[in-house]
This record gives C-alpha cells, sequence and structure tokens, in this order.
C-alpha cells in the first residue's frame, strides 16, 4: 500500500465520521435522541462502517489508483420529531456538508501557519501533503453532499425549502436518486459539476 493511502484513509474516515456525527448531533439537539439510542453520536469507527462506503469504494479507489473516497454509514433522523420545523430540519441535514467545510478551513489555516513557521520550503513535506489532502477531501465531501439529488443532503435541505405540493413531488424522485447519482459518475458530469467548485473554494483558502 502506498504511503499515500495509509495517510488518506484515516483523514478520509475522520471526515466522514465527523460528518455524520454532525447529523445525529443536531437532531438530538433538537429533540431527536435516534442516534443516541443507537450508539451513533461517538468517533467510534466501528459504529460509522458502511460496507460500500468504508471498505469497498476506498478499496476499489487503492486497486485502481483512482482518488480515495468514501462515506460513512448515514444516521437515522427520525424528522417527526424534530422541534422547530422547517428551520431544522435545514440545519441537521445542511450540518454534515458544514463541518467538512469548516475541517477544510482549519486544514487550510495550518498550511499558512505552518507555511509562516517553517518557510515556503513546507509546501513540499508530508505535512503540507496531509493538510492539502485534508482540505480537498473536505470540499469534495462537502459539494458532492449538496447536489440536491436523493439520498444525499441537499435533497434534505432542499425538500425542507420547497412549498409542500412541490416538497411531495420532489420526494417521488428520492427512489430514481442512486441511478441519478450512478450516471452523473460513470458519464463524468460529476467531475464536471463537483471539481469546478472544490478547485475554486480550494484557491480561495489555499
Amino acid at each position: 500500500m502506498e504511503l499515500s493511502f495509509l495517510i488518506q484513509i484515516p483523514l478520509l474516515f475522520f471526515s466522514v465520521i465527523l460528518h455524520e456525527f454532525s447529523h445525529g448531533a443536531a437532531a438530538d439537539y433538537f429533540g431527536d435522541d435516534t442516534a443516541r439510542a443507537m450508539g451513533r453520536l461517538t468517533f467510534d469507527p466501528l459504529a460509522h462502517v458502511d460496507p460500500v462506503g468504508t471498505i469497498l469504494l476506498p478499496a476499489l479507489c487503492l486497486v485502481t489508483g483512482s482518488p480515495l473516497f468514501g462515506w460513512a454509514k448515514p444516521v437515522p433522523v427520525a424528522t417527526h420529531r424534530l422541534s422547530h420545523k422547517p428551520f431544522s430540519l435545514v440545519l441537521v441535514s445542511g450540518i454534515g456538508p458544514v463541518s467538512n467545510i469548516l475541517l477544510a478551513c482549519l486544514a487550510a489555516a495550518a498550511i499558512a501557519a505552518a507555511a509562516r513557521i517553517a518557510g515556503a520550503g513546507s509546501y513540499q513535506n508530508l505535512l503540507f501533503y496531509v493538510l492539502n489532502y485534508a482540505v480537498l477531501i473536505n470540499l469534495y465531501l462537502a459539494i458532492f453532499n449538496l447536489i440536491p439529488v436523493h439520498p444525499l443532503d441537499g435533497s434534505k435541505v432542499l425538500g425542507s425549502l420547497l412549498p409542500r405540493n412541490l416538497s411531495l413531488a420532489y420526494e417521488r424522485l428520492a427512489p430514481y436518486g442512486f441511478f441519478i447519482i450512478v450516471i452523473l459518475m460513470w458519464t463524468g458530469l460529476f467531475g464536471q459539476i463537483v471539481s469546478p467548485v472544490v478547485y475554486w473554494l480550494y484557491n480561495l483558502l489555499v
């Protein structure tokens, strides 16, 4: 296994676990303790393992040499138990991507601090590589999840903001969401949609 993957894997796992933990913590704050009752309000990786997102896909990325990507097991949210709707629905759905953006900002700030302390040469060392990957993976996780296609977070945010009649019509697209995501990835549209936004944000931060 390449050194780069040994570095990337724990960063990816921490990022996706924080993403799901944030969903659960926000839901818990607004009255839904489902995640707490199921033992998901923890940073224990075993509680968040998804067979596809945290095992199969990262392994496939390693074998094919593709950029490392994945996700954790989604935290269950009983939306009918949430108070202060629709505000809570938007916050619970959007807090995952927000947590990744905050991590990206922290990593970018650490890059700037390291460069000031150690000089420009530090940009070539292992620390820069680790922090740079942390910025990129968290931006990718945030922007990918904000795509308004079921079951991604963006679909839940949009569904919470739409008028009821449009929201119900939008929900009828949910069974086709997985196939839409596969098509976006297979045709390369995923990269064309997400990558420009990610690198625009990256250039702002780093």
